[in-house]
């Protein structure tokens, strides 16, 4: 098999980069990725120019605002019903100068994707980031993959499309591995070490878990995130999904991919070789630097992010994760070996249970609890290598249904 995202293979796309800046779409402007994305871009005038941007349509304002001050070509809103609220600050923003071309609608992102342009951030949450991550691949661009859900419920449609080196990820974690990777050769490496924060409830044993509110799981001591991913990272379901993408991206045995909780989040992963070494990648926990690194590969963007500070004394931990207060990455790795639609089974098992926590209509145990019951009642996978969009969103369909029904109780 072909690793999807390896730093000693280059991929030249077929829009190269112009004498001018590098011209970039960002998909998910206005979420937590595509914020920060903007304020790399802001920062590097000569090094980046944004030409569409895209975004949910929660946000109409601010996605205005970005348009204008971007200067972008194209704007796209996922939701019709916020298009007139959109072209109405634009032109306000624009206070008479030129107005972006505005899509609406589901497939607005998607065709937004395939935009001539030299990269692609797909920043959007959700597997609904499927259909843009394979038009931006089909299309030749450079995937900067900050929606690891698309990759996940849909491997074996993206490893088709994807040529080796295409895809550069964003998450803290798969940056730093994807850098680690250039300290030995593929043959060299024994395993992957994926660093989890440990989120708010480190620590904890499960009996301890039972009364955690919403407000509890949204306070992580760490990132700021969306609501989703913080819920995600507090029940380790996020990490779940980081090792599957991992597997995905390199091509290694998830028995050769291992977490540990790692608190201070400076060592954002690692990979140990086979001679003993292990090469970790560090840097305050800031997503601009994984981002920048994205939009710039192969090169560097200065000054990204501040760096460690070396004069201060610090001191970083390691512990094992706790697999029994936290199962989510066990089930991850079942589900991810069993393949096919599974993955899709799990995630968008996950996203209505995490929205039924936020509801306060499940407990925060429930969440993985209830997914492993999505999962065990969806049994063998469709698909497999034959895997097509329509049998991902027919599983991802009857996941949501049958988690909702088991939320409710």
């Amino acid at each position: 098999m072909t690793s999807l995202a390896h730093p000693q293979l280059r991929f030249t796309p077929e829009v190269t980069d112009p004498s001018g800046p590098r011209e970039l779409v960002i998909l998910g402007s206005t979420g937590s990725i595509g914020t920060q994305a903007v304020d790399v871009v802001l920062r590097n005038p000569d090094r980046f120019r944004v030409v569409a941007l895209s975004a949910a349509g929660g946000r109409v304002e601010l996605l205005a605002e970005q348009a204008v001050r971007l200067g972008v070509r194209t704007v796209a809103v996922a939701d019709p019903a916020a298009e007139p609220a959109l072209r109405e600050a634009l032109a306000a923003k624009a206070a008479g100068g030129p107005l972006p071309t505005v899509l609406a609608g589901p497939d607005a992102a998607t065709e937004l994707a395939a935009t001539e342009c030299h990269s692609v951030l797909n920043g959007i949450t959700g597997s609904i980031g499927l259909g843009p991550t394979l038009a931006a691949l089909r299309a030749g661009r450079v995937l900067v993959l900050a929606n690891k859900e698309s990759l996940i419920v849909g491997g074996p449609l993206v490893k088709a499309v994807a040529r080796p080196g295409q895809i550069v990820p964003v998450d803290s974690e798969h940056a730093a591995l994807f850098q680690a990777l250039a300290g030995g050769t593929r043959a060299e490496v024994r395993k992957l070490v994926v660093t989890a924060s440990g989120g708010p409830f480190r620590g904890r044993g499960r009996a301890e878990l039972a009364g955690v509110t919403p407000a509890d799981a949204l306070a992580h001591p760490t990132w700021a995130m969306g609501p989703v991913v913080t819920i995600n990272s507090a029940t380790l379901v996020n990490k779940g999904l980081e090792v599957i993408e991992a597997h995905l991206l390199y091509d290694v045995p998830f028995d050769r991919i291992e977490v540990v909780v790692h608190p201070q989040s400076v060592v954002h992963s690692m990979v140990e070789f086979t001679d003993g070494s292990t090469l970790a990648q560090a840097s305050p926990p800031d997503m601009r630097m994984p981002i920048a690194l994205g939009l710039g590969w192969p090169d560097r963007v200065p000054d990204a992010a501040p760096g460690c500070d070396w004069t201060k004394a610090a001191t970083w931990e390691f512990f094992p994760l706790d697999d029994e207060a936290f199962p989510a990455v066990q089930l991850a790795r079942e589900v991810g070996t069993l393949g096919g639609t599974c993955p899709a089974v799990f995630n968008a098992a996950n996203e209505e249970c995490v929205e039924a926590f936020l509801k306060g209509r499940l407990a925060f145990t429930g969440i993985v609890d209830t997914v492993a019951k999505v999962v065990a009642e969806h049994g063998a996978p469709a698909g497999g290598t034959s895997l097509t969009v329509e049998d991902v969103l027919h599983a991802e369909d009857w996941a949501r249904a049958r988690a909702r029904e088991l939320a409710a109780g």
